[in-house]
């Protein structure tokens, strides 16, 4: 499949001001060196622990907020820099599902008003709107009624397809899903990832789908990068990552997830200490103090993103050993 999306060394700092004259006294690293691709039509699972910068990718993609470095390429055209006119026809084009539907709804509007506000902003007809609204509401398995209700009047479930259904408004190309299942129980997220799928299958949606949940990449992406403290440590296709990981990071994660067998065991990889400050800069491998195999490089270099096989590449002084 083409590639429909690309972040080159994308990375973001915010800055953190303090005194009367609020000058900068240093920056929290959120992103750093992040790079990866996305073909069309297809689903790239960003994993990771909390605060590790999985979000933050999700908006500067989006352009909600400005990355410190780096290119954003949609469609072999760099739109890091667009602002204006071509910024609306790139939001057209690419959409976000936040984790809370709740807090991303405006509880003083109904779900129509919801989807006629997007629809104005974005120059579709007037005449059609209602029209376009009941498809939308059809589409994500909604009926017309729902239209007339308040958020607090929707299931958690509801509300998370009414979101899917407000990203969809504008038919874009690509769709960052920000943990669109995270507030959902366990029944109610198996709808909502058939759906998503569903979706993809019959529109040809591309996602980054952004998760904690090791379950949910397995059943969606067929690409997996995995973030530790602002970096990309490794990325590979789901298979192959599931089956054969090489960051010592991965393997701890994976090594975490329920096996549904009482009767197999495994090992878990228990990591030590905390995640490092986001204060503080990088100096050497981002996972050097948590590591069990570290070695001296490792806390003076950053290690590059060495390829293991086609398509599976990873940031660990390891590999180049053997």
């Amino acid at each position: 499949m083409p590639e429909l999306i690309r972040v080159e060394s994308l990375a973001k700092y915010f800055p953190i001001y303090s005194g009367i004259i609020q000058k900068i006294i240093g920056y929290v690293y959120a992103v750093e060196d992040a790079t990866f691709a996305v073909n069309k039509g297809e689903t790239l699972g960003l994993v990771g622990e909390t605060g590790c910068g999985k979000t933050t990718v999700g908006k500067l993609i989006v352009k909600l907020i400005e990355p410190t470095k780096g290119r954003i390429i949609y469609n072999n055209y760099d739109v890091t820099k667009v602002h204006g006119s071509k910024l609306k026809e790139y939001r057209s084009k690419v959409q976000m599902v936040f984790q809370d539907p709740y807090a991303s709804l405006n509880p003083r509007m109904i779900v129509r008003d919801m989807l006629f506000e997007v629809m104005k902003y974005h120059g579709i007809p007037k005449p059609i709107r209602y029209d376009h609204a009941v498809k939308l509401m059809e589409r994500v398995g909604l009926s017309e009624e729902h239209l007339y209700r308040y958020p607090h009047e929707l299931s958690g479930g509801q509300r998370q397809r009414v979101v899917i259904a407000r990203a969809l408004t504008v038919n874009p190309e690509f769709i960052v899903l920000d943990e669109p299942t995270a507030s959902l129980d366990v029944s109610v997220q198996a709808q909502v990832l058939d759906l998503l799928k569903e979706l993809q299958e019959k529109h040809g949606y591309t996602y980054l789908f952004i998760t904690h949940n090791l379950a949910v990449v397995r059943y969606m992406a067929t690409h997996v990068a995995v973030m530790y403290r602002g970096m990309i440590v490794e990325k590979a296709p789901t298979k192959i990552l599931f089956s054969d990981s090489k960051h010592p990071y991965t393997q701890a994660l994976l090594s975490s997830v329920p096996i549904p067998d009482p009767t197999i065991k495994r090992e878990r990889i228990i990591l030590k200490g905390e995640p490092p400050n986001p204060i503080t800069p990088i100096k050497g491998c981002p996972f050097a103090h948590r590591c069990p195999y570290v070695f001296d490089k490792c806390l003076k270099e950053v290690p590059p993103s060495i390829k293991v096989d086609n398509g599976h590449e990873a940031r660990c002084w390891l590999l180049e050993k053997r």
